[in-house]
């Protein structure tokens, strides 16, 4: 079982930063994916970015590259998004997602931003946007 607590959601003003963290607990395998989702009221859950933490690879979805950047600190357990230029249409619950076994074969490649990829969730944290 795999444990995911999410921090640093927050207000901010359009344009400002945020850094968001995931520390992860339990039993995932080396070289397992994580990523981060959200979902705006109203909307499908989608993924923005995810990371290989086997090489670090990552994927990012079109709208979010060049302004988020997702990392990892093996020795913490933890996996962070930092984000900038945020823009109104930013706003939504932000999910840190994580695989329990070895990414995929095809991780390096948009297909790996799909919610069903990934078997274990955080409690999300809210992200506000306002102009």
């Amino acid at each position: 079982q795999v444990q995911l607590v999410e921090s640093g959601g927050g207000s901010v003003q359009a344009g400002g930063s945020l850094k968001l963290s995931c520390v992860a607990s339990g039993y995932t395998a080396h070289g397992n994916c994580m990523g981060w989702f959200r979902q705006a009221p109203g909307k499908e859950r989608e993924g923005i970015a995810v990371i290989y933490t086997g090489n670090s690879v990552t994927v990012y979805k079109s709208s979010v590259k060049g302004r988020f950047t997702i990392s990892q600190n093996n020795a913490k357990n933890t996996v962070y998004l930092q984000m900038s230029a945020l823009e109104p249409e930013d706003t939504a619950m932000y999910y840190c997602a994580a695989t329990s076994a070895f990414c995929p074969s095809w991780a390096a490649t948009l297909r790996v931003l799909a919610v069903e990829v990934f078997d274990n969730w955080g409690q999300g944290t809210q992200v506000t946007v306002s102009r």
